[in-house]
Formats: C-alpha cells, sequence, structure tokens
C-alpha cells in the first residue's frame, strides 16, 4: 500500500461567495421551473376549462393586477394583513411573557386558553360582522384572532422554559424585572416567539383571504372570489399565485429578521456543532 504524505493529499478548495449564490438560486427556482413547465405540457394536453395554462395565467396577472386593481384590492389586503400580523405580535408577545412569568395566572387562565384556541376563527367571522359591521376593523380583528394564539402559546412556553440557573443568580444579584425581562426572559424566550411568529404569519395570510371573502366589496379575497363565481379561470389562478408571491415575500422577510434577532442563537448552534 503506498503511503501518501500530508502535502500531497489534495484538499477541496472552499466555494467563492459567487458560487455559493449561484448554487443557492438555482436550488429555489429549479423546482418551481419544472413545476411551471410540467403544468404548461398538461394544460396544453388536457380538456379541463379549470387548468388555464401558464402563459394564460401570466396574462391574466399583468392585465388583472398591474393597474387599477393594485390600488382597489392588493394594497388594502396588505394594509389590513399589516395591522394584523402587528397587532398580533405585540398582544401574543405582551400576553405570553406575562402570564409566562406569573404561574397563578398561567394557571387561571390555561382552561380558558385552551378553549378560545379551540374555536376556529373563521366561525368567529359572523359574530364580527355583527359587532363591528363590514369594516376594515372586523377583518383586522379576524386575522388576530387567530394569528394571535401560535405566538401567545410559543411565548407562554418559552418565557416558562427560561434556564432556572439563571433565574436564581438574576434573583441572587437582585437584578430589576426590567433588567431581568430585557437581559434573560427575552432573550431566553426568543427562539420560541419566532417560532410562534413563523406560524402566526401564515395563519393571518389564511384569515386576511377568508375574512375578505364575507359581506366585502375589495381586497384579494373578494377578487378571487368574483372571479370564480364568474367562470374567469385564468384571472381566479392569477390572484392565488399573487397570494403564492405575497407568501414568499412574507417568509424572505421573517428570514431576513429572524437571522438578525437570533444571531446569538444560531452563532452558538454553529459553535455547537464545531
Amino acid at each position: 500500500m503506498t503511503a501518501y504524505s500530508g502535502s500531497a493529499v489534495p484538499r477541496s478548495r472552499p466555494r467563492g461567495v459567487g458560487t455559493r449564490i449561484a448554487t443557492d438560486f438555482g436550488y429555489a427556482l429549479g423546482f418551481p421551473f419544472l413545476a411551471v413547465v410540467v403544468w404548461g405540457i398538461w394544460s396544453t394536453r388536457s380538456t379541463n376549462r379549470f387548468f388555464a395554462g401558464p402563459l394564460a395565467i401570466g396574462e391574466a396577472f399583468a392585465d388583472t393586477w398591474i393597474g387599477p386593481a393594485l390600488l382597489e384590492d392588493v394594497l388594502p389586503s396588505l394594509y389590513r394583513l399589516a395591522l394584523g400580523i402587528a397587532a398580533s405580535i405585540v398582544a401574543g408577545i405582551t400576553a405570553g411573557v406575562v402570564i409566562g412569568r406569573l404561574r397563578w395566572l398561567r394557571e387561571l387562565l390555561e382552561p380558558l386558553l385552551e378553549f378560545f384556541r379551540a374555536i376556529p376563527p373563521p366561525v368567529l367571522i359572523p359574530v364580527a360582522l355583527l359587532v363591528l359591521g363590514i369594516t376594515d376593523t372586523m377583518k383586522v380583528v379576524v386575522i388576530v384572532s387567530g394569528a394571535v394564539w401560535p405566538i401567545l402559546l410559543n411565548t407562554i412556553e418559552g418565557v416558562r422554559a427560561t434556564d432556572s440557573v439563571m433565574t436564581e443568580t438574576a434573583d441572587s444579584f437582585q437584578i430589576t424585572w426590567w433588567e431581568r425581562l430585557w437581559f434573560l426572559v427575552l432573550p431566553a424566550a426568543s427562539p420560541r416567539v419566532m417560532t410562534g411568529v413563523r406560524q402566526g404569519l401564515s395563519v393571518a395570510l389564511i384569515l386576511m383571504v377568508i375574512s375578505e371573502m364575507f359581506a366585502s366589496s375589495s381586497g384579494l379575497g373578494y377578487r378571487i372570489a368574483y372571479f370564480q363565481r364568474n367562470y374567469l379561470i385564468a384571472e381566479m389562478w392569477s390572484g392565488i399565485l399573487l397570494l403564492g408571491l405575497i407568501g414568499v415575500f412574507l417568509a424572505v422577510v421573517f428570514g431576513f429578521v429572524e437571522r438578525r434577532v437570533l444571531r446569538w442563537y444560531h452563532g452558538m448552534r454553529e459553535v455547537n456543532r464545531a
């Protein structure tokens, strides 16, 4: 057997930044491109008129959403979605920290939280219509009624899981309540909080569409339902495509924020792997 010296062993050269970005870009677009090709081939061979081809959907997308519908339907929907997400994050984290820190309050509210969490938010839409009327407030309330629960429950569990040794150390040094909250509780709970926010984003997008399908005259949900009722198939699919693009945009923004909020957490995981 031939022995090789350490200098003779070939070493793999690290990939450059450009190569890595190109590879990630290829992985990100490869499967969607393949799916579009398969969809296009299938639509040309299918006799079902409810499956429009990619070209027809693309034309309908440009004709429908690049114009007055952008101001009349898309931007109002995004505004209500943003308000619902912001209110859910503030309410979920605030209430979750308080409930998670106070054991007696957590035990008192646990049956009530489980009861309301089990109620599907869409069934509250008729109640919200009766109480709030056909207003933007009603739609935002519907979004919050569903999106707040993942954030709230994950925050409670994250606060409860705060390291007991660090808590006892904070007690021994008589750290103030505010310092303990800012430097101990919130950082310890932040991975679970961000998990709840990620889940809440998808719930909020779904409820935005559902709330606009009930007694509404504008918004993405209303417009998609209008296209469906009038058998405007390509336009209907273009609305679904737009919803998917909004979901991708939310995921990208969330990933950007998460990497900065949890920079310490991801760095610690990399150290543990090494």
